[in-house]
């Protein structure tokens, strides 16, 4: 694996990882949206993350090599969460209420979007952690030659 390869996985895992903040800062700020342009509740947003393919450029130049390292990370999608349950309230006098006095709730959960939240912290961190390691060795290497 060359030392631009661990630049560019780091910094893909950088930038996943801020998209992924960007989603759940969308989702907190819409905990309470009881109706959207198409007159339903806010849906829950999912990030989906996979591993970045070894492209048509990079096939010419490891060619008869056998490079098992990967290429970083990429945001295959973003998705609606259909699998959690909206929340249903009892508030006859919420402009959004039907006709029982029930209010649906998007299917946000703050403690979920928080702890979310901390891991693509903490993982943006490492990433930021690793490229600076690879940025020093870098240094490093090019000081030897120096003496």
């Amino acid at each position: 694996m060359s030392l631009f390869q661990s630049f560019d996985i780091s910094s893909s895992g950088m930038t996943a990882q801020r998209f992924r903040t960007d989603i759940i800062a969308e989702n907190v700020a819409n905990v309470t949206t009881t109706r959207t342009e198409d007159g339903t509740p806010y849906t829950r947003q999912v990030v989906t993350f996979a591993e970045k393919t070894e492209t048509a450029y990079q096939n010419l130049i490891t060619m008869g090599k056998n490079n098992k390292a990967g290429y970083g990370v990429k945001v295959t999608s973003v998705t609606e969460d259909t699998d959690t349950d909206y929340v249903i309230e009892y508030d006859p006098t919420h402009p959004d209420a039907d006709e029982n006095g029930y209010v649906t709730y998007p299917n946000v959960n703050i403690v979920t979007e928080m702890t979310n939240l901390i891991d693509a912290s903490r993982s943006y961190e490492a990433n930021a952690t690793a490229f600076e390691s690879s940025k020093n060795l870098a240094q490093t290497g090019l000081g030897i030659g120096k003496s």
